[in-house]
């Protein structure tokens, strides 16, 4: 196999890019909303630890539970944090070691399991909700007019709608 200059190597992707997306339609687009993403996240990440020494990935597990009514099948808060699969069962077994959650079994036959919020975990989430929320309002809605904000959730909806149900 012949190695590629780095010069070839820019070309190369254009041209793969250019095969899939003519024109590399969106690619800008797309580009910039992982980079947002990314960028985003690691300072919500940075100051919600700083500020409350939780962990974003805990927040959301206190949040996803709060928002569904006070819990959730294992599955079902996998499927809506932002944490994956494999990382839930350690992640619930720590929060439950804290005081935060409490795991049941979901039904006679054990085959389920729920996660739901104690007092201790309610108390928790109230205690960094504000800090959290002051991040996304400083970080993300100030940079944004009402008309920007409409047109981003619009859009975000339809490509997670077309995306899910495809």
């Amino acid at each position: 196999m012949q190695v590629l200059l780095e010069t070839d190597l820019a070309g190369l992707v254009e041209r793969l890019v250019a095969n899939e997306l003519p024109g590399a339609r969106g690619m800008g687009a797309w580009r910039s909303l992982l980079q947002a993403h990314a960028t985003l996240m690691r300072q919500l990440e940075t100051e919600l630890e700083r500020q409350t020494r939780l962990a974003l990935a805990d927040y959301d597990v206190l949040a996803q539970l709060a928002i569904a009514g006070g819990e959730l099948r294992m599955t079902e808060l996998a499927n809506r944090a932002l944490i994956s699969r494999s990382g839930m069962t350690r992640r619930v077994a720590r929060l439950v070691e804290e005081g935060l959650v409490r795991r049941s079994e979901a039904n006679a036959d054990g085959r389920g399991v729920l996660v739901a919020l104690t007092d201790a975990g309610v108390a928790r989430l109230a205690e960094t909700l504000p800090a959290h929320v002051r991040g996304i309002a400083e970080h993300f809605v100030s940079r944004l007019d009402d008309q920007e904000l409409a047109v981003l959730e619009s859009t975000l909806d339809k490509v997670t709608v077309d995306c899910t149900f495809g």
